[in-house]
């Protein structure tokens, strides 16, 4: 299994050399892509089964998407609430959280990044890997 600074640099940039300064430093804090930012606090809490899909070109709600499984509705909360810590300490604001409560599929909502956590189950019914990892056509804009 790839770990996740490997990930990032194979979806994002399709090359295995370093994009980014190490993780655990707290000065380099305020340098951190959302995505780094995002994944730290997934592998902090030992999310399983990573997935960044990157969706520039797909869509304009998000530049992208990070998919992560959680073992059970409390290991998904505690993930959730990392990640969600990880962004206010790092001065990127307050998400926005959906499904926090029960625990089956949180979505968080940070601009231009969306955080899908799911519970295994869930995530393999929903399968939005094979529904946003696929060349979509171009979104139409509004004249």
């Amino acid at each position: 299994m790839m770990r996740i600074k490997e990930l990032i640099n194979t979806a994002l940039r399709g090359t295995a050399e370093p994009a980014f300064p190490p993780l655990s430093a707290s000065a380099e804090s305020a340098k951190l892509t959302l995505v780094q930012i995002v994944t730290a606090g997934l592998d902090d809490t030992k999310a399983d089964d990573v997935t960044i899909i990157d969706l520039n070109g797909k869509t304009s709600i998000a530049d992208a998407m990070v998919i992560a499984t959680g073992r059970s509705s409390v290991h998904v909360g505690s993930i959730a609430d990392r990640v969600v810590r990880a962004l206010k300490e790092a001065g990127r604001g307050v998400p926005r959280v959906e499904g926090l409560p029960a625990g089956d599929w949180v979505l968080i909502d940070a601009g231009d990044l969306i955080v899908h956590i799911f519970r295994p189950e869930v995530r393999q019914f929903y399968n939005l890997e094979k529904m946003w990892g696929a060349d979509r056509p171009l979104e139409r804009r509004a004249v």
